[in-house]
């Protein structure tokens, strides 16, 4: 195996066919073809999918690609390493987080360090939250926002932050709105009770706000009253905003996601209460690279702006991370989000 042959594997998998590959890549497509057969055979797996309309990677082809294009970043670093002398912290640092957090977080962490920081690389693995956990514990990355899960194993583990989870969806039969109660100039709040009696779009129970949520009715022993279940987050939200029923959605997905007009009578963001319905998150580490230059960059880097968007009002949670006195703050600057 070489890192031709990795790039060579990328390329096909990017471009979905052998023929757009080798044509980007300025190479007959036979031989193209060799290198990735030869690929296969070396790795004693089968990495793609012969279809009439292209290619598809199989697991082992998705695994690779994931790997393949860290250890091809870390190569091209070690090249930028030896042609210059260091300018700052440098590498590759992965994280892992829920995917509802990763448009609320990310964008602005990755734009910023590629002004502050450019050599430093960073990748981003979405998943469900079980999934983060597994890529932290599969070693796969190097941070992790946790859910719900205070301790795993020997990773080094830090309250980071708690949010409300909220009840939202169109009120088109009036049905919901006379249960609402009004506090203040926030937003209103309702029932657990209540809310779990309308017709519901939710996820399956693998997933964390389903669990909560079902957790929830168990102790008081009251049913859900479920009528779509779907796993994916935005055929959820397609859903609820297309007046199909309510759902379950934490602060971080009301702030990311546009919602329908503030002014629309029949559009209904409520707190649950009678429990309060709550989900928490964790900062996890990997111990053998806290004191990673690059890792400690990037985590000062996440964490600032997960700190600014609560203290601004934009993430309607509570922060709870204490930085540790042997990791100072690094205060990113830009011109703005």
């Amino acid at each position: 195996m070489d890192l031709r042959a990795l790039r060579y594997f990328i390329t096909v998998l990017e471009a979905g066919s052998l023929s757009r590959a080798a044509h980007s890549l300025y190479v007959a497509q036979p031989a193209l073809t060799a290198q990735i057969k030869k690929l296969e055979s070396e790795l004693g797996a089968q990495l793609l999918e012969r279809t009439h309309t292209g290619v598809t990677p199989t697991p082992a082809g998705t695994q690779l690609y994931e790997d393949a294009r860290r250890l091809l970043s870390d190569a091209d670093a070690m090249c930028e390493r030896i042609q210059r002398l260091p300018q700052g912290p440098e590498g590759s640092v992965s994280i892992a987080l829920p995917f509802l957090l990763t448009g609320l977080l990310m964008g602005p962490v990755i734009a910023r360090l590629r002004i502050s920081h450019p050599r430093i690389r960073v990748f981003v693995l979405d998943d469900s939250s079980l999934m983060v956990q597994k890529a932290m514990l599969d070693r796969r990355a190097d941070l992790g926002i946790l859910v719900d899960t205070a301790s795993l194993q020997d990773l080094l583990v830090q309250p980071l932050a708690t949010e409300p989870i909220y009840f939202c969806g169109h009120d088109a039969g009036g049905v919901v709105t006379p249960l609402l109660r009004h506090e203040g100039n926030g937003l209103p709040s309702l029932d657990f009770s209540h809310a779990a009696a309308q017709p519901l779009v939710l996820q399956s129970r693998r997933y964390s706000i389903r669990q909560a949520v079902e957790q929830a009715a168990n102790v008081r022993q009251i049913s859900l009253n479920v009528v779509h279940e779907h796993d994916s987050a935005r055929v959820i939200r397609s859903l609820y905003q297309c007046g199909a029923g309510f759902t379950f959605t934490p602060a971080c997905s009301l702030a990311e996601n546009p919602q329908p007009p503030a002014d629309n009578p029949q559009w209904i963001v409520a707190r649950v209460r009678q429990p309060e319905l709550q989900r928490h998150y964790h900062l996890a580490r990997q111990p053998g690279r806290v004191q990673d230059a690059a890792v400690q960059v990037v985590q000062a880097a996440l964490l600032d702006h997960a700190h600014s968007l609560i203290d601004e009002g934009r993430w309607l949670a509570q922060w709870l991370h204490e930085a540790p006195s042997e990791m100072p703050s690094t205060k990113i600057i830009s011109g703005g989000d």
